[in-house]
């Protein structure tokens, strides 16, 4: 179990470190997104060809238009996310990425049908109440880069929940087959994106760029994913949740160690605010449905 949970720690780190890569690339946050998804799809098609474990043709066409539809959002999130870094500090843009599970619980009872409980309501505004102390009460930290990096992460959160919510739609399917349909569909979108929307130029790129290019692709796309779709299988939905939070709280370290970015007192209470009450709802999201689970059993016993 401990390798499980280690496994899960190093991809949350990993994927905390990718806002740190993205500055020092020279490269567009559309053409990054594109190759993130070229690179990690064929990453791990070639995986599970060495591996022998085949792509099941038949689960990912029974479920080829909401998969679609989630590589569609991916692919235009991850622009989003990157512009985000460009913009605001990778603490902020992170932060407000992750308002997306408060976004699913708001949406819930409207395109899920689940009951929209005190303790959810309580968690989305506490969760609105810390957007207002990222955004800034004062004026100090009224930045225009700010405000729009702010609204750039905001939007990758509202595609990130798309993400979510059109998952929850996918039928009998392994997290490896739909990760693999939802990269490739992602760089299907974003290849004519890229082209008629930029000049694509490598001229006066530097090799450093292409290098931290690749290892966005391969390490944290395809080697994060493998890790995170094994792991998960082996622990607990709660275990998982708790641990995923090692993401944004590194990427917020290493953003000040790093890049020596800092937040204001107001932004810090904004960001335990946000991040408490995504917490707190996973966690209660898992409590009911682990009740649930419960009851089901004792009434099939009792059958």
């Amino acid at each position: 179990m401990k390798k499980y949970k280690l496994g899960l720690i190093i991809a949350m780190l990993i994927w905390g470190s990718i806002g740190i890569f993205v500055r020092y690339i020279d490269f567009t946050s559309s053409q990054i997104a594109l190759v993130r998804a070229i690179v990690g799809s064929i990453f791990l098609i070639v995986f599970s060809m060495i591996s022998k474990e085949h792509l099941s043709k038949e689960k990912i066409k029974s479920n080829l238009l909401v998969l679609v539809a989630c590589g569609i959002c991916l692919g235009f999130n991850w622009i989003f996310l990157f512009q985000a870094y460009n913009y605001t500090t990778i603490s902020t843009a992170t932060i407000c990425y992750y308002l997306a599970p408060v976004i699913v619980m708001f949406l819930s009872p409207f395109l899920l049908k689940e009951k929209l409980t005190p303790v959810k309501v309580l968690c989305i505004v506490a969760a609105m109440i810390g957007m207002l102390c990222i955004v800034g009460i004062d004026k100090s930290s009224m930045g225009g880069n700010n405000i729009v990096g702010i609204v750039y992460g905001l939007s990758a959160a509202c595609l990130y929940a798309g993400v979510v919510v059109l998952n929850k739609f996918l039928k009998d399917i392994s997290g490896r087959d739909s990760s693999v349909v939802q990269l490739s569909v992602a760089a299907i979108f974003l290849i004519p994106y890229v082209i008629f929307t930029e000049k694509i130029s490598l001229a006066g790129v530097s090799s450093k760029s292409i290098i931290l290019l690749l290892i966005i692709g391969i390490v944290h796309t395809g080697i994060a994913y493998l890790i995170y779709f094994t792991v998960i299988q082996k622990l607990e939905s709660q275990t998982v949740a708790i641990y995923s939070y090692v993401d944004p709280i590194s990427a917020i370290i290493m953003s000040a160690i790093i890049l020596s970015e800092s937040m204001s007192l107001l932004q810090i209470l904004g960001g335990i605010l946000i991040l408490g009450s995504t917490f707190i709802s996973e966690i209660y999201s898992n409590k009911i449905k682990s009740q649930e689970v419960l009851v089901e059993v004792a009434n099939s016993e009792e059958e």
